[in-house]
């Protein structure tokens, strides 16, 4: 690790330190207080602290997720741990059958009408 890298890794500030600079560059930026000469710098910085921030929330989100799973592994019955869900599934619906052709039918015939 470089001094520069070593040196930003101490300075690093926490998340909430990060998300008060950053709306405090940009009170200044909408304020017009920011000296064009300046300006670049201040863009840096805010840079570096959303990729910051964006970077924080993502180890967030990697380490809840692994808590997650790890109480739900804790959480999974020993018999179920190696076996996939067995579903109930219903028997195969059947087609209606059609009547046949015999001398159970009416004819016209024998229609009273």
């Amino acid at each position: 690790m470089s001094e520069r890298d070593l040196s930003a890794a101490v300075a690093a500030p926490s998340f909430g330190e990060a998300m008060e600079e950053l709306e405090e560059i940009l009170q200044r930026i909408e304020g017009e207080e920011v000296d064009v000469d300046r300006l670049a710098a201040e863009l840096r910085r805010a840079s570096q602290l959303l990729d910051l921030a964006r970077d924080k929330i993502r180890r967030a989100e990697v380490e809840v997720t692994q808590i997650v799973q790890g109480m739900e592994a804790a959480a999974t019955p020993p018999s179920a741990a190696g076996s996939a869900p067995s579903a109930i599934s219903a028997p195969p619906a059947r087609e209606p059958e059609e009547p046949e052709d015999d001398e159970s039918e009416l004819d016209q015939d024998d229609i009273p009408f």
